[in-house]
Protein backbone atom coordinates (compact mmCIF):
# COMPACT_ATOMS: atom_id res chain seq x y z
CA UNK A 1 0.00 0.00 0.00
CA UNK A 2 2.84 2.35 0.92
CA UNK A 3 4.59 1.59 -2.40
CA UNK A 4 1.41 2.38 -4.33
CA UNK A 5 0.99 5.65 -2.44
CA UNK A 6 4.58 6.67 -3.16
CA UNK A 7 4.19 5.73 -6.83
CA UNK A 8 1.06 7.89 -7.15
CA UNK A 9 2.78 10.83 -5.43
CA UNK A 10 5.72 10.64 -7.84
CA UNK A 11 3.39 10.30 -10.81
CA UNK A 12 1.32 13.34 -9.86
CA UNK A 13 4.50 15.31 -9.23
CA UNK A 14 5.67 14.51 -12.79
CA UNK A 15 2.29 15.55 -14.17
CA UNK A 16 2.38 18.81 -12.22
CA UNK A 17 5.91 19.61 -13.44
CA UNK A 18 5.17 18.90 -17.10
CA UNK A 19 1.83 20.71 -16.93
CA UNK A 20 3.56 23.80 -15.55
CA UNK A 21 5.78 23.79 -18.66
CA UNK A 22 2.81 23.23 -20.99
CA UNK A 23 -0.74 23.38 -19.51
CA UNK A 24 -2.03 21.69 -22.67
CA UNK A 25 -0.82 18.39 -21.17
CA UNK A 26 -3.60 18.33 -18.57
CA UNK A 27 -6.19 19.57 -21.05
CA UNK A 28 -5.38 16.71 -23.45
CA UNK A 29 -5.61 14.22 -20.58
CA UNK A 30 -8.98 15.76 -19.68
CA UNK A 31 -10.26 15.27 -23.26
CA UNK A 32 -9.19 11.62 -23.18
CA UNK A 33 -10.82 11.06 -19.78
CA UNK A 34 -14.09 12.58 -21.02
CA UNK A 35 -14.43 10.35 -24.09
CA UNK A 36 -16.51 7.61 -22.35
CA UNK A 37 -18.66 10.26 -20.60
CA UNK A 38 -21.68 12.09 -21.98
CA UNK A 39 -21.31 14.25 -25.09
CA UNK A 40 -21.61 17.41 -22.97
CA UNK A 41 -18.37 16.58 -21.13
CA UNK A 42 -16.73 15.75 -24.48
CA UNK A 43 -17.71 19.13 -25.89
CA UNK A 44 -16.70 21.12 -22.78
CA UNK A 45 -13.23 19.53 -22.56
CA UNK A 46 -12.68 20.04 -26.29
CA UNK A 47 -13.85 23.67 -26.02
CA UNK A 48 -11.43 24.35 -23.15
CA UNK A 49 -8.53 22.91 -25.15
CA UNK A 50 -9.37 24.91 -28.28
CA UNK A 51 -9.92 28.12 -26.27
CA UNK A 52 -6.61 27.69 -24.44
CA UNK A 53 -4.77 27.18 -27.75
CA UNK A 54 -6.37 30.27 -29.26
CA UNK A 55 -5.93 32.66 -26.34
CA UNK A 56 -2.35 31.67 -25.53
CA UNK A 57 -1.22 31.58 -29.15
CA UNK A 58 2.19 33.08 -29.90
CA UNK A 59 3.48 33.38 -33.43
CA UNK A 60 6.76 31.62 -32.69
CA UNK A 61 4.90 28.49 -31.59
CA UNK A 62 2.88 28.07 -34.79
CA UNK A 63 3.91 25.09 -36.92
CA UNK A 64 2.16 24.10 -40.14
CA UNK A 65 2.45 20.33 -39.85
CA UNK A 66 1.61 18.49 -43.06
CA UNK A 67 0.47 15.37 -41.15
CA UNK A 68 -2.23 17.44 -39.44
CA UNK A 69 -3.55 19.01 -42.63
CA UNK A 70 -5.35 15.82 -43.67
CA UNK A 71 -7.81 15.51 -40.73
CA UNK A 72 -8.61 19.20 -41.25
CA UNK A 73 -9.14 18.51 -44.97
CA UNK A 74 -11.50 15.66 -44.13
CA UNK A 75 -13.59 17.99 -41.96
CA UNK A 76 -13.68 20.65 -44.69
CA UNK A 77 -14.97 18.03 -47.14
CA UNK A 78 -17.63 17.07 -44.58
CA UNK A 79 -18.73 20.71 -44.37
CA UNK A 80 -18.64 21.13 -48.17
CA UNK A 81 -20.98 18.16 -48.58
CA UNK A 82 -23.74 20.54 -47.45
CA UNK A 83 -23.69 21.78 -51.05
CA UNK A 84 -24.81 18.42 -52.52
CA UNK A 85 -26.28 16.48 -49.59
CA UNK A 86 -29.54 14.53 -49.94
CA UNK A 87 -30.47 15.41 -46.33
CA UNK A 88 -29.47 18.96 -45.34
CA UNK A 89 -30.67 18.76 -41.72
CA UNK A 90 -28.85 15.47 -41.05
CA UNK A 91 -25.63 16.78 -42.62
CA UNK A 92 -25.81 20.06 -40.70
CA UNK A 93 -26.15 18.18 -37.40
CA UNK A 94 -23.26 15.88 -38.28
CA UNK A 95 -20.90 18.72 -39.26
CA UNK A 96 -20.82 19.94 -35.66
CA UNK A 97 -20.07 16.37 -34.56
CA UNK A 98 -17.04 16.35 -36.87
CA UNK A 99 -15.57 19.57 -35.44
CA UNK A 100 -12.83 17.71 -33.49
CA UNK A 101 -11.21 16.90 -36.87
CA UNK A 102 -10.71 20.66 -37.28
CA UNK A 103 -10.20 21.91 -33.72
CA UNK A 104 -7.76 19.33 -32.37
CA UNK A 105 -5.15 19.45 -35.20
CA UNK A 106 -5.46 23.25 -35.37
CA UNK A 107 -4.85 23.53 -31.61
CA UNK A 108 -1.80 21.24 -31.90
CA UNK A 109 -0.35 23.58 -34.55
CA UNK A 110 -0.97 26.68 -32.40
CA UNK A 111 0.51 25.30 -29.18
CA UNK A 112 4.17 24.64 -28.32
CA UNK A 113 5.29 21.17 -29.41
CA UNK A 114 4.81 18.46 -26.81
CA UNK A 115 8.01 16.76 -25.74
CA UNK A 116 8.34 12.99 -25.86
CA UNK A 117 8.20 12.92 -22.06
CA UNK A 118 4.99 14.96 -22.03
CA UNK A 119 3.39 12.60 -24.54
CA UNK A 120 4.32 9.60 -22.41
CA UNK A 121 2.77 11.31 -19.36
CA UNK A 122 -0.44 11.89 -21.35
CA UNK A 123 -0.59 8.20 -22.26
CA UNK A 124 0.13 7.24 -18.65
CA UNK A 125 -2.77 9.24 -17.23
CA UNK A 126 -5.07 8.25 -20.06
CA UNK A 127 -4.34 4.60 -19.22
CA UNK A 128 -4.99 5.06 -15.52
CA UNK A 129 -8.21 6.86 -16.43
CA UNK A 130 -9.31 3.74 -18.32
CA UNK A 131 -8.54 1.68 -15.20
CA UNK A 132 -10.86 3.94 -13.18
CA UNK A 133 -13.60 3.47 -15.79
CA UNK A 134 -13.00 -0.28 -15.63
CA UNK A 135 -13.57 -0.30 -11.87
CA UNK A 136 -16.74 1.75 -12.35
CA UNK A 137 -18.15 -0.55 -15.05
CA UNK A 138 -17.39 -3.70 -13.06
CA UNK A 139 -18.85 -2.27 -9.82
CA UNK A 140 -21.99 -1.11 -11.65
CA UNK A 141 -22.47 -4.55 -13.22
CA UNK A 142 -22.03 -6.32 -9.87
CA UNK A 143 -24.73 -4.09 -8.33
CA UNK A 144 -27.04 -4.70 -11.32
CA UNK A 145 -26.46 -8.45 -11.06
CA UNK A 146 -27.49 -8.53 -7.40
CA UNK A 147 -30.61 -6.54 -8.28
CA UNK A 148 -31.62 -8.50 -11.38
CA UNK A 149 -29.72 -11.86 -11.19
CA UNK A 150 -29.13 -11.55 -14.94
CA UNK A 151 -25.60 -12.42 -16.07
CA UNK A 152 -25.94 -10.39 -19.29
CA UNK A 153 -25.10 -7.25 -17.29
CA UNK A 154 -21.44 -8.36 -17.32
CA UNK A 155 -21.13 -8.58 -21.10
CA UNK A 156 -20.97 -6.52 -24.28
CA UNK A 157 -23.19 -3.40 -24.52
CA UNK A 158 -24.95 -4.26 -21.25
CA UNK A 159 -21.66 -3.76 -19.45
CA UNK A 160 -21.01 -0.21 -20.70
CA UNK A 161 -24.38 0.77 -22.34
CA UNK A 162 -25.05 0.68 -26.08
CA UNK A 163 -24.56 4.45 -26.37
CA UNK A 164 -20.98 4.30 -25.03
CA UNK A 165 -20.61 1.11 -27.09
CA UNK A 166 -18.68 -2.03 -26.16
CA UNK A 167 -16.53 -1.98 -29.32
CA UNK A 168 -15.51 1.64 -28.75
CA UNK A 169 -14.59 0.94 -25.11
CA UNK A 170 -12.64 -2.16 -26.22
CA UNK A 171 -10.59 0.12 -28.47
CA UNK A 172 -9.84 2.55 -25.63
CA UNK A 173 -8.89 -0.36 -23.37
CA UNK A 174 -6.46 -1.95 -25.86
CA UNK A 175 -4.48 1.29 -26.24
CA UNK A 176 -4.29 1.62 -22.44
CA UNK A 177 -3.27 -2.03 -22.09
CA UNK A 178 -0.39 -1.62 -24.51
CA UNK A 179 0.89 1.36 -22.50
CA UNK A 180 1.33 -0.95 -19.49
CA UNK A 181 2.58 -3.90 -21.58
CA UNK A 182 5.39 -1.84 -23.17
CA UNK A 183 6.77 -0.50 -19.88
CA UNK A 184 10.30 -1.64 -19.06
CA UNK A 185 9.36 -2.42 -15.45
CA UNK A 186 6.03 -2.59 -13.66
CA UNK A 187 4.87 -1.87 -10.14
CA UNK A 188 2.18 -3.91 -8.37
CA UNK A 189 -0.29 -1.14 -9.25
CA UNK A 190 0.57 -1.38 -12.96
CA UNK A 191 0.27 -5.19 -12.97
CA UNK A 192 -3.10 -4.91 -11.23
CA UNK A 193 -4.17 -2.34 -13.81
CA UNK A 194 -3.22 -4.70 -16.65
CA UNK A 195 -5.27 -7.51 -15.08
CA UNK A 196 -8.33 -5.29 -14.66
CA UNK A 197 -8.14 -3.96 -18.22
CA UNK A 198 -7.74 -7.49 -19.59
CA UNK A 199 -10.81 -8.68 -17.66
CA UNK A 200 -12.84 -5.80 -19.06
CA UNK A 201 -11.60 -6.48 -22.60
CA UNK A 202 -12.72 -10.11 -22.37
CA UNK A 203 -16.12 -9.22 -20.93
CA UNK A 204 -16.73 -6.67 -23.68
CA UNK A 205 -16.57 -9.61 -26.11
CA UNK A 206 -15.59 -7.80 -29.31
CA UNK A 207 -14.37 -10.52 -31.67
CA UNK A 208 -12.41 -8.18 -33.92
CA UNK A 209 -10.67 -6.28 -31.10
CA UNK A 210 -9.77 -9.47 -29.21
CA UNK A 211 -8.24 -11.07 -32.31
CA UNK A 212 -6.24 -7.95 -33.16
CA UNK A 213 -5.12 -7.61 -29.52
CA UNK A 214 -3.94 -11.23 -29.53
CA UNK A 215 -2.02 -10.85 -32.79
CA UNK A 216 -0.42 -7.57 -31.72
CA UNK A 217 0.56 -9.09 -28.37
CA UNK A 218 2.30 -11.98 -30.15
CA UNK A 219 4.05 -9.51 -32.47
CA UNK A 220 5.26 -7.52 -29.46
CA UNK A 221 6.53 -10.64 -27.67
CA UNK A 222 8.64 -11.81 -30.60
CA UNK A 223 9.88 -8.54 -32.10
CA UNK A 224 9.95 -5.96 -29.31
CA UNK A 225 10.49 -7.91 -26.12
CA UNK A 226 14.12 -8.83 -25.28
CA UNK A 227 13.36 -10.32 -21.86
CA UNK A 228 14.96 -13.64 -20.95
CA UNK A 229 13.24 -16.65 -22.53
CA UNK A 230 11.83 -17.73 -19.17
CA UNK A 231 9.90 -14.49 -18.86
CA UNK A 232 8.87 -14.79 -22.50
CA UNK A 233 7.34 -18.18 -21.72
CA UNK A 234 5.45 -16.63 -18.79
CA UNK A 235 4.04 -14.03 -21.18
CA UNK A 236 3.01 -16.85 -23.50
CA UNK A 237 1.20 -18.53 -20.61
CA UNK A 238 -0.62 -15.27 -19.88
CA UNK A 239 -1.75 -15.05 -23.52
CA UNK A 240 -2.86 -18.69 -23.40
CA UNK A 241 -4.95 -17.95 -20.29
CA UNK A 242 -6.50 -15.00 -22.11
CA UNK A 243 -7.33 -17.25 -25.06
CA UNK A 244 -8.99 -19.82 -22.78
CA UNK A 245 -10.95 -17.06 -21.05
CA UNK A 246 -12.14 -15.77 -24.40
CA UNK A 247 -13.28 -19.19 -25.55
CA UNK A 248 -15.19 -19.73 -22.30
CA UNK A 249 -16.93 -16.35 -22.34
CA UNK A 250 -19.86 -15.02 -24.35
CA UNK A 251 -17.53 -14.63 -27.30
CA UNK A 252 -17.71 -18.44 -27.71
CA UNK A 253 -21.47 -18.22 -28.24
CA UNK A 254 -21.06 -15.47 -30.83
CA UNK A 255 -18.34 -17.40 -32.65
CA UNK A 256 -20.53 -20.51 -32.67
CA UNK A 257 -23.40 -18.61 -34.30
CA UNK A 258 -20.98 -17.35 -36.97
CA UNK A 259 -19.76 -20.91 -37.58
CA UNK A 260 -23.15 -22.62 -37.57
CA UNK A 261 -24.79 -20.05 -39.85
CA UNK A 262 -22.17 -20.71 -42.55
CA UNK A 263 -21.95 -24.50 -42.20
CA UNK A 264 -25.64 -25.42 -41.85
CA UNK A 265 -28.17 -23.83 -44.18
CA UNK A 266 -31.14 -22.16 -42.42
CA UNK A 267 -29.72 -22.88 -38.96
CA UNK A 268 -31.99 -21.85 -36.10
CA UNK A 269 -30.88 -19.15 -33.68
CA UNK A 270 -31.99 -20.69 -30.39
CA UNK A 271 -31.04 -17.61 -28.34
CA UNK A 272 -33.61 -15.44 -30.12
CA UNK A 273 -36.27 -18.00 -31.09
CA UNK A 274 -39.23 -18.35 -28.72
CA UNK A 275 -42.80 -19.70 -28.58
CA UNK A 276 -43.96 -17.13 -31.11
CA UNK A 277 -41.71 -18.48 -33.85
CA UNK A 278 -38.28 -19.56 -35.01
CA UNK A 279 -35.50 -17.17 -36.02
CA UNK A 280 -33.06 -18.31 -38.72
CA UNK A 281 -29.41 -17.32 -39.09
CA UNK A 282 -28.34 -15.79 -42.41
CA UNK A 283 -25.12 -17.14 -43.93
CA UNK A 284 -22.47 -14.93 -45.50
CA UNK A 285 -23.32 -16.36 -48.95
CA UNK A 286 -27.03 -15.57 -48.55
CA UNK A 287 -26.22 -12.08 -47.27
CA UNK A 288 -24.35 -11.43 -50.52
CA UNK A 289 -26.68 -13.15 -53.02
CA UNK A 290 -30.22 -13.63 -51.66
CA UNK A 291 -32.74 -11.19 -53.10
CA UNK A 292 -35.50 -11.38 -50.48
CA UNK A 293 -35.23 -12.14 -46.78
CA UNK A 294 -37.85 -12.79 -44.12
CA UNK A 295 -38.56 -10.66 -41.03
CA UNK A 296 -37.44 -13.59 -38.86
CA UNK A 297 -34.01 -13.80 -40.53
CA UNK A 298 -31.13 -12.88 -38.20
CA UNK A 299 -27.83 -11.53 -39.53
CA UNK A 300 -24.76 -12.52 -37.44
CA UNK A 301 -22.02 -9.89 -37.35
CA UNK A 302 -20.05 -11.02 -40.40
CA UNK A 303 -23.13 -11.67 -42.54
CA UNK A 304 -24.58 -8.27 -41.68
CA UNK A 305 -21.41 -6.46 -42.67
CA UNK A 306 -21.27 -8.42 -45.93
CA UNK A 307 -24.88 -7.43 -46.61
CA UNK A 308 -24.03 -3.76 -45.98
CA UNK A 309 -21.15 -3.92 -48.47
CA UNK A 310 -23.48 -5.61 -50.94
CA UNK A 311 -26.13 -2.88 -50.79
CA UNK A 312 -23.39 -0.28 -51.20
CA UNK A 313 -22.30 -1.96 -54.45
CA UNK A 314 -25.95 -1.89 -55.53
CA UNK A 315 -26.07 1.84 -54.79
CA UNK A 316 -22.97 2.34 -56.93
CA UNK A 317 -24.61 0.56 -59.85
CA UNK A 318 -27.92 2.41 -59.48
CA UNK A 319 -26.67 5.91 -58.75
CA UNK A 320 -23.41 7.17 -60.24
CA UNK A 321 -23.86 10.35 -58.16
CA UNK A 322 -22.55 8.37 -55.21
CA UNK A 323 -19.06 9.05 -56.60
CA UNK A 324 -19.42 12.46 -54.93
CA UNK A 325 -21.31 10.98 -51.97
CA UNK A 326 -24.82 11.43 -50.64
CA UNK A 327 -23.56 13.94 -48.07
CA UNK A 328 -22.32 13.61 -44.50
CA UNK A 329 -24.69 11.44 -42.44
CA UNK A 330 -27.13 11.43 -45.38
CA UNK A 331 -27.19 7.72 -46.32
CA UNK A 332 -29.87 6.60 -43.86
CA UNK A 333 -32.68 6.95 -46.39
CA UNK A 334 -30.88 4.71 -48.92
CA UNK A 335 -30.16 2.06 -46.29
CA UNK A 336 -33.87 2.08 -45.31
CA UNK A 337 -34.89 1.81 -48.96
CA UNK A 338 -32.63 -1.20 -49.41
CA UNK A 339 -33.95 -2.89 -46.26
CA UNK A 340 -37.50 -2.53 -47.61
CA UNK A 341 -36.45 -3.75 -51.06
CA UNK A 342 -34.84 -6.88 -49.58
CA UNK A 343 -37.60 -7.37 -46.98
CA UNK A 344 -35.39 -7.18 -43.88
CA UNK A 345 -36.56 -6.82 -40.32
CA UNK A 346 -37.13 -3.07 -39.93
CA UNK A 347 -34.44 -2.62 -37.24
CA UNK A 348 -31.71 -3.43 -39.78
CA UNK A 349 -32.80 -0.43 -41.85
CA UNK A 350 -31.80 1.86 -38.97
CA UNK A 351 -28.16 0.74 -38.84
CA UNK A 352 -25.26 2.39 -40.65
CA UNK A 353 -22.78 0.56 -42.90
CA UNK A 354 -20.61 -0.70 -40.00
CA UNK A 355 -17.56 -0.14 -42.21
CA UNK A 356 -15.75 3.20 -42.11
CA UNK A 357 -14.34 2.87 -45.62
CA UNK A 358 -17.78 2.23 -47.10
CA UNK A 359 -19.39 4.86 -44.87
CA UNK A 360 -16.99 7.59 -45.96
CA UNK A 361 -17.24 6.58 -49.63
CA UNK A 362 -21.06 6.63 -49.50
CA UNK A 363 -21.20 9.99 -47.68
CA UNK A 364 -18.22 11.91 -49.10
CA UNK A 365 -17.45 10.10 -52.34
CA UNK A 366 -14.11 9.06 -53.80
CA UNK A 367 -12.27 12.10 -52.41
CA UNK A 368 -13.43 11.29 -48.88
CA UNK A 369 -12.20 7.71 -49.20
CA UNK A 370 -8.83 8.91 -50.53
CA UNK A 371 -8.41 11.30 -47.57
CA UNK A 372 -9.25 8.54 -45.11
CA UNK A 373 -6.73 6.16 -46.70
CA UNK A 374 -4.07 8.91 -46.65
CA UNK A 375 -4.67 9.42 -42.92
CA UNK A 376 -4.28 5.72 -42.21
CA UNK A 377 -1.23 5.45 -44.49
CA UNK A 378 0.53 8.36 -42.76
CA UNK A 379 -0.30 6.83 -39.40
CA UNK A 380 1.10 3.37 -40.18
CA UNK A 381 4.11 4.78 -42.07
CA UNK A 382 5.14 6.98 -39.12
CA UNK A 383 4.47 4.13 -36.69
CA UNK A 384 6.84 1.79 -38.53
CA UNK A 385 9.41 4.57 -38.92
CA UNK A 386 9.40 5.42 -35.21
CA UNK A 387 9.35 1.73 -34.17
CA UNK A 388 7.12 2.75 -31.27
CA UNK A 389 4.93 -0.24 -30.49
CA UNK A 390 2.08 1.82 -29.02
CA UNK A 391 1.92 3.79 -32.27
CA UNK A 392 2.06 0.58 -34.32
CA UNK A 393 -0.72 -0.99 -32.26
CA UNK A 394 -2.92 2.11 -32.65
CA UNK A 395 -2.32 2.22 -36.43
CA UNK A 396 -3.11 -1.48 -36.94
CA UNK A 397 -6.11 -1.27 -34.62
CA UNK A 398 -7.64 1.60 -36.61
CA UNK A 399 -7.11 -0.09 -39.99
CA UNK A 400 -8.78 -3.25 -38.69
CA UNK A 401 -11.54 -1.53 -36.76
CA UNK A 402 -12.59 0.56 -39.75
CA UNK A 403 -13.36 -2.69 -41.61
CA UNK A 404 -16.10 -3.62 -39.13
CA UNK A 405 -17.25 -0.32 -37.60
CA UNK A 406 -18.24 3.16 -38.77
CA UNK A 407 -16.02 4.46 -35.97
CA UNK A 408 -16.02 8.09 -37.12
CA UNK A 409 -19.82 8.25 -37.23
CA UNK A 410 -19.83 8.84 -33.47
CA UNK A 411 -18.40 11.90 -31.74
CA UNK A 412 -16.48 9.72 -29.29
CA UNK A 413 -14.84 7.87 -32.16
CA UNK A 414 -13.89 11.11 -33.90
CA UNK A 415 -12.38 12.60 -30.72
CA UNK A 416 -10.44 9.44 -29.87
CA UNK A 417 -9.05 8.91 -33.38
CA UNK A 418 -8.14 12.58 -33.88
CA UNK A 419 -6.44 13.17 -30.52
CA UNK A 420 -4.45 9.93 -30.79
CA UNK A 421 -3.54 10.64 -34.41
CA UNK A 422 -2.24 14.09 -33.45
CA UNK A 423 -0.30 12.80 -30.44
CA UNK A 424 1.43 10.11 -32.49
CA UNK A 425 2.00 12.04 -35.73
CA UNK A 426 2.85 15.59 -34.68
CA UNK A 427 5.95 17.32 -33.32
CA UNK A 428 8.34 15.15 -31.35
CA UNK A 429 7.22 11.64 -32.29
CA UNK A 430 7.86 8.98 -29.68
CA UNK A 431 10.52 6.52 -30.76
CA UNK A 432 10.81 2.92 -29.71
CA UNK A 433 11.27 2.72 -25.94
CA UNK A 434 14.37 1.07 -24.55
CA UNK A 435 14.43 -2.71 -24.71
CA UNK A 436 12.80 -4.60 -21.91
Amino acid sequence: MANTSNYLKLAFRDLKQENSKNPAVMLIVLILWCIPLSYAFNSISLGLFAAYALFTFKKQYFTLEKNLIFPISLFLLMALSLLWTHDSSATLRAVSKGLPLLLIPFAFMLLPELSKKQKRIIFKYYSYGMVVFTLFYLAKSIVRFFLTHITDVFFYHELVTEDVNAIHVSTYVVVALFYFITKSSRSALEISSMILLTILLILLSSKNILIVFGLLSCYYLWYFNSRPKGKLIKWGIVLFVILIAVLSSRIKERLWIEFESNVHENSINHDISDESGKVYNVSVMDAWTKDKFAPNDYFPGTAFRVYQIRIFTEMLQEDLGILTGYGLNATDFKIREKSIEHNLYEEYGRKNFHNEYVQVFAELGVLGLILLIILLFINIKNALKSKDFMHISFAVLMISLFLTESFLSRQRGIVFFTIMYCLFNSGNMIVRPQKQ
